[in-house]
């Protein structure tokens, strides 16, 4: 469909895209959809590994506004997510892609929702710290959401959550074949950041590790330094700056930014 594209929108956007060409964000990969079309994107999500979602290979859509920056886009994924801020059609709930006005009724501060300062690279690291760290405040799927917690507060022990995962992981297999894409299985294939000439992407993505029952114990020593950084981005390769993240469960707040 033919965009009434606004000269500031595509320049804005053509600078982001040069930006994740130049600065590629570990754990994404970025297309255009068609070559001729800027408001629509093609992000390839890779699992981090130490997480539920390791070895995975989740696709989704980013679609512009004609008026970006200044008004959100909307990110879907493609890939079947059972999540508890992510809705059945694939839409992601989460405040940053949300517009900038005042809802009292939402519970979102306005600081919290889109503005023009924000862009695609703050975009991937909400989204890809939102499915570590669900918000279960106000969910978009109630069912994961019970599931969810039941896993975290059974720190693992319930394990239907993490199994429903793990399936949706296998099953994306078959498209990471079909793509041709090698999926990282490993912390140092994860944390490479490779330049490409076409519109491949991403910068410091940070995550945090969910709950294993096989973590090592050495693990411990690295998990303090990370804890502030989860709303932002997280740290799985930031293990190479000598620091790394971990999951704590106890007193988590459920009433973060991330909700309908």
């Amino acid at each position: 469909m033919a965009h009434q594209a606004t000269p500031s929108s595509q320049k804005a956007l053509m600078m982001e895209l040069k930006s994740l060409q130049e600065q590629p964000v570990e754990g994404f990969r970025i297309t255009l959809v068609e070559e001729s079309d800027l408001y629509n994107w093609e992000v390839a999500i890779f699992g981090p590994p130490n997480t539920l979602y390791e070895g995975g290979y989740f696709k989704a859509h980013i679609k512009f506004p004609v008026d970006y920056p200044y008004s959100p886009p909307t990110f879907r994924f493609l890939t079947k997510m059972w999540h508890p801020n992510i809705y059945e059609n694939g839409d992601v709930c989460i405040s940053i892609l949300h517009p900038p006005v005042d809802d009292p009724q939402s519970g979102e501060l306005p600081s919290e929702r889109w503005n023009p300062t924000q862009n695609v690279r703050t975009i991937l690291l909400s989204v890809i710290s939102l499915l570590n760290e669900p918000n279960t405040f106000s969910p978009a799927n109630v069912d994961a959401s019970v599931m969810f917690r039941k896993w975290r507060d059974s720190k693992g022990k319930d394990k239907e959550y993490a199994e429903i995962i793990r399936k949706q992981v296998m099953s994306t297999a078959a498209e990471a074949e079909r793509d041709g894409v090698k999926v990282p299985t490993t912390l140092a294939e994860y944390c490479i950041q490779t330049r490409v000439p076409s519109q491949d992407s991403s910068s410091d993505l940070l995550y945090d590790d969910l709950y294993d029952d096989d973590m090592e114990e050495d693990d411990e020593e690295e998990d303090e330094s990370e804890m502030e950084s989860i709303g932002e981005a997280g740290g799985i390769c930031a293990v190479e700056d000598g620091g790394t993240s971990t999951r704590h469960y106890d007193n988590q707040d459920d009433s973060g930014n991330e909700d309908s």
